[in-house]
C-alpha cells in the first residue's frame, strides 16, 4: 500500500503517469512540464489561466517553477522499482497519451494502467488477468461466457453453461485456479526431474570437459616424452654409427698399414732380385768359358738365393695378409648388435614394457593334433595323432597349446604371425583354465580372452562364449599383443601401416596368465611367435652391410 500511495502522489493528474520533469504553479500543485505547458497553451486565447486541479485563476500566464525535490523522488522511485514489462497492450482509458496496461478485465474486455486499475471494480465477476487483447480465447466460443471451469474428463476449459446444460454436463469439473494449481504441481515435478537431469548432464559435460583437458595434457606429456625418447634414440644411433664407422676405419688403417709394410719389403726384394737377374744375364751372355765358371764360384750365394727366393717371398707374404679378407666383419657385427641391443634395452626401460622375445610353446600342453616346431615357436594343425602321453596339463579335446612362461605382473608384448587358412585363436588364459571338453576352448569360458578368425574373413574378440565383431578383417599376417597386468588391460593390434588398434580388454586379473593358441583346419593352419630379437638381428645385419659399403667408399 505504501508503494501504491507513493505512486499516486507522484502521478501527474493530466497524463495520469509518473511525473516527467515536474514543475509547480504558485498554487502549489505539480504537473509534468510538457503537460502543463500544453494546457496553458490552450488557455492563451481566453486571457485567463487556471490550475487544472484546484481551478485557481491567473490573469497572467503563471511562471513554472521546477520542483527539484520531486524530480529526485521520481528518479529514486524509478531506480528502486522494477521497470514494468512492456507487453504491447495499452490502457483502454488513456486516450490522450499511450500508457502500458498493467491488467486486463475479462468482464469489461478492457485493459487498464495502474491508475485506472485503482478505481476499477473489485467485484468477483470482474476477473483480472495479464494484459491481453485476445478476448475470444478467454470466453466460450458457444455461450460467449467466461471460461471458469476445467473438465478433467475432456481436458478442456469450459464456461458455467457448458457444465450445467452443455456437452460437459455431468462431467467431473474443477475451478480453473484449482486445475491450474494441480497442473502447476505436475509441472513443478516435471521441472524438478528435468532440473535434476540437467544437473546430471551438466556434471557429465563438466566431467567430459575435464577428461578432454586431461587427455590433451596427457597427449602433450606423452608427445614430449616420446619426442625426447626418439631424439635420444637418434643420438644413440648416431653415436653407434660413428663408433662402428670408427672401428671400420681403424681396422682398415691397420690392414692397409700391414699391406704397405709388406709391399715395401717385397719392393726391396724385387730390386735385389732384379740386380741378381742382371748379373746372371751378363754371365749368360759371356762367350769365355773360364770367365763364366770363375764368376759362378764368386757369386754362389746369389745363385742359391735365386733358386729358393720365390718360395720364401710367397710364404712370408701369405703369413702377413689376413686369410679371410681385409676386415673383421664378425667384430663389426657384434659391436653393432650390442649397440642396438643396448638402445632397445633403454627404450624398454623408458616405456616400461618387457618385449617377451623368449616366449616358447609348452609341448606338454599341446594337443595331439598340434605339431610344435623344434624351436618351440610354431604351432600347426595336423590330422596325424602325435601319440603324446596324457597328462593333466595337456589339452585332450581341442587343438590348443600354451606358452611355457606365465605373467603375473608387469607389461609384456609379443607378436604372432597367423596363416591365411584354417581357424585360429590367439590370446591369453589363466593357468587354471580347463584342459578337457568344449569349455576349454579359448574364449568359451570366463578364464580366457582371444582374437578369433576363420580363413581371415571374419574377426572377433571372444570371451565367456560371447563374440564381439571387429571390422574390417585383418589385412596383414601379424598381430601384436600388449598385456599390462597391474592395469588390467589386454590390447590387440594389427601390425599394418599404420598400426591398427583392434580391441582392448579391461579386467582385474586374479591369476597368472599364459599366452594361448588354437589352430584347426584341413589346409595346414598355423600360428608362429615372431621374435623381436630376430628382427633386430636382421636389422643390424642390414645396417652392417650398409656401413661396410660406406666404409669401402671412404677407402
Amino acid at each position: 500500500m505504501a508503494t501504491a500511495d507513493l505512486r499516486e502522489e507522484l502521478t501527474c493528474l493530466i497524463c495520469l503517469s509518473s511525473y516527467t520533469d515536474p514543475v509547480n504553479l504558485s498554487c502549489g500543485h505539480n504537473f509534468c512540464l510538457g503537460c502543463i505547458e500544453s494546457v496553458l497553451g490552450t488557455q492563451e486565447g481566453s486571457g485567463v489561466y487556471s490550475c487544472p486541479e484546484c481551478r485557481e485563476t491567473f490573469t497572467k500566464k503563471p511562471k513554472l517553477q521546477r520542483n527539484i525535490a520531486l524530480c529526485n523522488v521520481v528518479k529514486h522511485l524509478q531506480i528502486t522499482q522494477p521497470e514494468q514489462i512492456d507487453t504491447g497492450v495499452l490502457c483502454t482509458y488513456c486516450v490522450h497519451s499511450p500508457v502500458p496496461a498493467a491488467k486486463s478485465c475479462l468482464m469489461c474486455e478492457a485493459s487498464l494502467c495502474d491508475t485506472h486499475l485503482r478505481v476499477h471494480s473489485k467485484s468477483e465477476e470482474h476477473v483480472l488477468t495479464e494484459p491481453t487483447t485476445s478476448w475470444g480465447n478467454r470466453k466460450c466460443y458457444k455461450h460467449k461466457k467466461l471460461l471458469e471451469y476445467y473438465c478433467t474428463e475432456d481436458a478442456a476449459c469450459i464456461c458455467v453453461s457448458c457444465s450445467l446444460a452443455g456437452e460437459h454436463r455431468g462431467h467431473q469439473v474443477e475451478l480453473l485456479n484449482e486445475a491450474s494449481e494441480k497442473k502447476k504441481e505436475k509441472l513443478r515435478n516435471v521441472l524438478q526431474k528435468l532440473t535434476t537431469k540437467r544437473e546430471k548432464t551438466e556434471k557429465r559435460v563438466q566431467s567430459l570437459q575435464e577428461h578432454r583437458r586431461g587427455m590433451q595434457e596427457k597427449a602433450a606429456g606423452v608427445t614430449e616424452r616420446i619426442t625426447a625418447l626418439i631424439r635420444d634414440i637418434r643420438k644413440q644411433l648416431e653415436d653407434l654409427e660413428k663408433r662402428v664407422l670408427s672401428d671400420i676405419t681403424r681396422q682398415q688403417e691397420q690392414v692397409l698399414l700391414t699391406i704397405s709394410d709388406l709391399i715395401q719389403q717385397l719392393e726391396k726384394e724385387k730390386d735385389e732380385l732384379t740386380r741378381k737377374m742382371c748379373h746372371i744375364e751378363e754371365l749368360y751372355n759371356m762367350t769365355d768359358p773360364l770367365t763364366v765358371l770363375q764368376e759362378q764360384e764368386s757369386h754362389r750365394d746369389d745363385f742359391c738365393g735365386a733358386e729358393k727366393g720365390d718360395n720364401e717371398v710367397t710364404q712370408r707374404g701369405d703369413k702377413q695378409v689376413p686369410a679371410g679378407g681385409d676386415l673383421d666383419e664378425g667384430l663389426i657385427s657384434v659391436t653393432l648388435y650390442r649397440g642396438l641391443a643396448d638402445i632397445v634395452t633403454d627404450v624398454k626401460r623408458e616405456i616400461y614394457m618387457q618385449v617377451t622375445s623368449d616366449i616358447l610353446l609348452d609341448i606338454n600342453t599341446a594337443h595331439n593334433n598340434v605339431i610344435v616346431s623344434d624351436d618351440l615357436k610354431t604351432a600347426s594343425w595336423s590330422g596325424i595323432n602325435q601319440q603324446r602321453p596324457v597328462t593333466p596339463e595337456r589339452f585332450t579335446d581341442v587343438s590348443q597349446v600354451l606358452s611355457t612362461k606365465n605373467f603375473s605382473s608387469g607389461r609384456h608384448y609379443w607378436e604372432v604371425q597367423i596363416s591365411e587358412s584354417g581357424l585360429w585363436r590367439v590370446g591369453v588364459c589363466y593357468t587354471s583354465m580347463g584342459r578337457r571338453g568344449w569349455k576349454s576352448v579359448l574364449g568359451n569360458n570366463k578364464k580366457s580372452w582371444c582374437l578369433r578368425s576363420y580363413y581371415n574373413k571374419d574377426l572377433y574378440m571372444r570371451h565367456n562364449n560371447i563374440n564381439t565383431s571387429l571390422h574390417p578383417s585383418l589385412s596383414s599376417d601379424t598381430v601384436g599383443i600388449l598385456l599390462d597386468y597391474e592395469a588390467g588391460r589386454l590390447n590387440f593390434y594389427e601390425l599394418c601401416q599404420p598400426i591398427r588398434h583392434l580391441h582392448t580388454v579391461t579386467v582385474t586379473f586374479t591369476e597368472p596368465l599364459h599366452a594361448a593358441f588354437y589352430v584347426w583346419g584341413d589346409n595346414g593352419a598355423w600360428v608362429r611367435l615372431s621374435s623381436v630379437v630376430e628382427k633386430l638381428l636382421s636389422a643390424s645385419q642390414s645396417t652392417h652391410s650398409q656401413l661396410v659399403a660406406q666404409s669401402s667408399k671412404l677407402s
